[in-house]
């Protein structure tokens, strides 16, 4: 009689399979850092390297590189948006470079608005602390997502979908928000296509929002 194959049983597969499948999980990570920590330089005329500011000389890093009190302070929401943000990241918190984290702290006067905009660089973990914000964002297929936070109330905004808040009640608004990148970068709809430097010809914004040249030209007014 023909000797029958051993098969592997289900479990015992797996097991051969983790060290595989566990190497290709970390292949598709950020690479490793190759130093403890990269404090910002104070010298920024060099720009940026691939992953952050160059860092100042190790021997020079104080305690103090690693601390910020940039989200302490409370904001003013006296202005046209009636909103105010801070932030820690790695232009005002020399410690962040390089290791892709930032935070802020945001303030909404009632009829605040954190109008449309998107994080080129990073998701947005938004988490509300004081009264009550109407978060949303849209899809790239068109679909919009929203919900009413409350206090320890938390909502994710992936990165680059354009996404809003809004204050609707009567109560200020606190919220912290947290990114996995140093520097997300914030790009405002209205802000960028009608206050952009120079400036986006009339026609290519009146045929995009099927509007009248006049119309796009008193929006523009408004960003200067």
């Amino acid at each position: 009689m023909e000797k029958s194959h051993n098969l592997l049983s289900p479990s015992a597969l797996l097991l051969l399979l983790q060290p595989i499948l566990l190497f290709f999980s970390i292949s598709a990570a950020d690479p490793d850092p190759f130093q403890d920590f990269c404090v910002a330089s104070s010298d920024r005329s060099a720009g940026t390297t691939v992953k952050g500011f160059l860092c100042k000389p190790d021997s020079t890093v104080t305690s103090d590189d690693f601390f910020s009190a940039a989200l302490a302070a409370p904001l003013s929401t006296a202005n046209p948006i009636r909103a105010s943000a801070s932030f820690a990241d790695a232009l005002t918190f020399p410690g962040l470079n390089t290791l892709g984290i930032s935070m802020g702290r945001v303030e909404y006067a009632p009829g605040g608005i954190g109008p449309p905009h998107t994080h080129p660089r990073a998701t947005e973990l938004f988490l509300v602390t004081e009264g009550r914000l109407l978060v949303g964002f849209v899809a790239t297929d068109g679909r919009y997502f929203s919900k009413e936070l409350g206090p320890g109330e938390a909502y994710v905004f992936p990165r680059g979908l354009m996404h809003f808040q809004y204050n609707a009640g009567t109560v200020k608004v606190v919220a912290i928000v947290a990114f996995n990148s140093q520097l997300p970068g914030t790009v405002f709809a209205a802000r960028t296509l009608f206050g952009s430097t120079p400036a986006i010809p009339d026609v290519v914004l009146a045929k995009a929002f099927a509007v009248d040249e006049k119309v796009v030209e008193e929006i523009k007014s408004k960003f200067g």
